[in-house]
């Protein structure tokens, strides 16, 4: 009966997730036949209106030819009608000269013929007739104004509807990833003059391969890429992978999307564990804030509850004494108290190479980053103890920078930072502090890690935020490398 019973289940589990998967197709298939009509009316609208753009350059054109044509007509008519005015007075003019001339020869009288023929002379060499050019000043031909539209017309007939460019293919082989940073690189089957630009789109996610139709994450897009590649900076790793997928796009369509690729963003991930925290740090997401009257609160929300009201119990002195001395019940599990005003992480790391950053309050009476053991005890400071390695801020009457470890501490000759980037090597026990704005050295402890550690943080009177989701700086992983054959100077805080 029992295996009946599991095998229903089974089966029952089957259909379920089929039933899921076809479920998930026809939404996808419904949405297709929505994007189809809204695509369709899409170029529609934009073929009439490009062809209602053709037509009106067509017309521009059209209209600024017959202005030329009606210009040059009224240029030469002008110059023509000038030329046969002159010509029609200059005719005018000699006629009557030839009268006069033929009169005065025909004429019998005698007297004054010489001083007539003379004067008939001198008007003929003044005639307008003989100072005119006989040839026309424009010409009636007008064939520089034809077109030859033939070349043109083959061009309008070649129209038709964009080439789709072709699906761009992400190099997997090329692609880097480092310092938080992806590279991207994609090829094209065949070279595509037309391309205008690539538009990329990358989603964050847990998954390795091809994209689930439901994520937890969207598309990020990235538009206008004009080479075939792209480096997407500033990231934060905070997903185990990140999806990548490209298309090609011209003046006009873009093409369809590249076969997802799933690149690892492998990083060291982590967050505060505020059920850690001592109970004057105010722990919100990955930042803390040193809070005086928190621990004291509590206190005094205990007392009201106590019948014992003797001065020892009073909430001044047992903030005052020695946490050895008055040990103070935490509610769930154990908090830091007392003087060790420490919250621990999350994660321990039991292998691997891991880097985290901190910013921290220089300003704040004391400050420390480093790694505990899960044996650190809830009284343990810092650095006090064999389960912990650190670096610390001391502002309390004199500024210092020490590493300290096993109550042992070595004073750091180096500036103070505004962020401490901190390195792991769990295989090779390496624990080294940086500068994280200059990827400076600072400290390094040489050990040998037994057991999980976990990155540890204490604060008093001050704030401080971590930033996690970091791979290892190149920088710093080539650092490490070129002093992995160096004794190191810290022997005796190991």
């Amino acid at each position: 009966m029992g295996e009946h019973k599991e095998s229903l289940r089974k089966i029952t589990t089957t259909l379920t997730l089929k039933n899921e998967e076809i479920t998930n197709f026809i939404c996808s298939l419904k949405q297709s036949l929505e994007n189809l009509e809204a695509n369709s009316d899409r170029v529609h609208g934009d073929l009439e209106s490009e062809f209602t753009s053709l037509h009106a350059v067509l017309d521009q054109l059209k209209e600024g030819m017959l202005t030329r044509i009606k210009q040059e007509r009224a240029s030469r008519t002008y110059e023509l009608q000038s030329q046969l005015s002159a010509c029609s007075k200059a005719l005018e003019s000699s006629e009557e000269l030839l009268d006069l001339a033929n009169q005065t020869l025909c004429s019998s009288q005698t007297e004054g013929f010489m001083q007539a023929a003379k004067d008939i002379k001198d008007s003929v060499t003044m005639a307008p007739a003989f100072r005119l050019s006989l040839k026309a000043k424009a010409s009636d031909n007008m064939s520089h104004m034809m077109v030859d539209f033939s070349q043109e017309r083959e061009m309008l007939r070649g129209i038709s509807f964009l080439p789709v460019p072709a699906t761009p293919e992400i190099q997997a082989s090329e692609c880097q990833v480092c310092d938080n940073t992806v590279s991207v690189f994609w090829t094209l089957q065949e070279p595509d003059g037309k391309i205008d630009h690539y538009t990329l789109e990358h989603r964050r996610t847990n998954h390795d391969g091809p994209p689930r139709l439901r994520e937890e994450f969207p598309w990020m897009v990235v538009e206008g890429i004009r080479l075939m590649e792209h480096t997407l900076t500033g990231l934060r790793f905070d997903t185990r992978f990140m999806t990548f997928r490209v298309k090609a796009c011209n003046k006009a369509v873009a093409g369809e999307f590249s076969e997802p690729v799933t690149l690892e963003t492998h990083a060291f991930l982590f967050k505060l564990d505020a059920a850690s925290a001592h109970q004057n740090l105010k722990v919100e997401d990955l930042s803390v804030e040193w809070d005086s009257v928190g621990g004291k609160v509590q206190e005094i929300r205990k007392d009201k509850n106590r019948t014992n009201q003797s001065p020892m119990h009073s909430p001044a002195r047992v903030s005052m004494m020695s946490p050895k001395r008055v040990p103070t019940a935490r509610p769930g599990r154990d908090r830091f108290t007392a003087e060790s005003y420490t919250v621990l992480a999350d994660t321990a790391i039991d292998a691997g190479q891991q880097y985290w950053e901190v910013r921290f309050d220089k300003e704040s009476k004391a400050f420390a980053v480093g790694v505990a053991l899960r044996s650190l005890g809830r009284f343990d400071q810092l650095g006090k103890s064999g389960a912990s390695w650190c670096i610390h801020l001391n502002n309390w009457l004199q500024q210092s920078l020490t590493a300290k470890h096993n109550n042992k501490a070595r004073t750091l000759d180096c500036a103070i930072p505004d962020r401490i980037g901190v390195y792991c090597n769990y295989e090779e026990g390496i624990l080294s502090f940086y500068n994280a704005k200059l990827k400076q050295l600072m400290h390094t402890f040489r050990t040998k890690f037994t057991q999980p550690i976990i990155p540890a943080f204490m604060v008093w009177n001050g704030t401080f935020s971590v930033k996690t989701g970091l791979q290892v700086p190149s920088v710093v992983q080539s650092g490490q490398r070129k002093n992995s054959n160096t004794s190191s100077s810290n022997a005796s805080l190991t």
